[in-house]
Formats: C-alpha cells, sequence, structure tokens
C-alpha cells in the first residue's frame, strides 16, 4: 500500500497536486491545514501571503518533493 501523505486533508499526490495549482484552493487547503496541525504562526503566514510566493514555493516543492512547501516544522 502506498504510503499515505499529510498534505492536504491527507489526500493522495495528484488530488493534492490539482489543489495546489489552483491559487484559492491552495490558499484555503493551506492554512486550514496548518491551523489543524496546530501550527498557527505557519497557518497565519499562509493566511497573508498564500497568494504570493507560498504559492509558487507550493508548487515547486509538490512536483519535485511530492509534498507542499513546510515553512516551520516545529
Amino acid at each position: 500500500m502506498a504510503k499515505k501523505s499529510k498534505d492536504y486533508f491527507g489526500l493522495g499526490y495528484i488530488v493534492s497536486l490539482i489543489l495546489a495549482i489552483i491559487p484559492f484552493t491552495a490558499w484555503v487547503c493551506g492554512f486550514v491545514t496548518r491551523f489543524m496541525e496546530g501550527k498557527i504562526v505557519a497557518g497565519l503566514i499562509r493566511l497573508i501571503f498564500g497568494f504570493t510566493i507560498v504559492w509558487i514555493l507550493d508548487l515547486i516543492f509538490m512536483i519535485i518533493n511530492r509534498q507542499i512547501f513546510r515553512l516551520l516544522n516545529i
């Protein structure tokens, strides 16, 4: 069985990649998942800067590393 990703509510890679491509869904899913993980600072950063550099980083990391950009791994 394939390893389950933590990105975007535990969804698979293809679904997470599609959600990361669409700016609005990447923004919403990004800050909601960070708040659910208890990472308040990372959630606020995604809430404020989600449509800019964070969205581009999410796309790059999703394609290369198969997971979204993790700013704070605390």
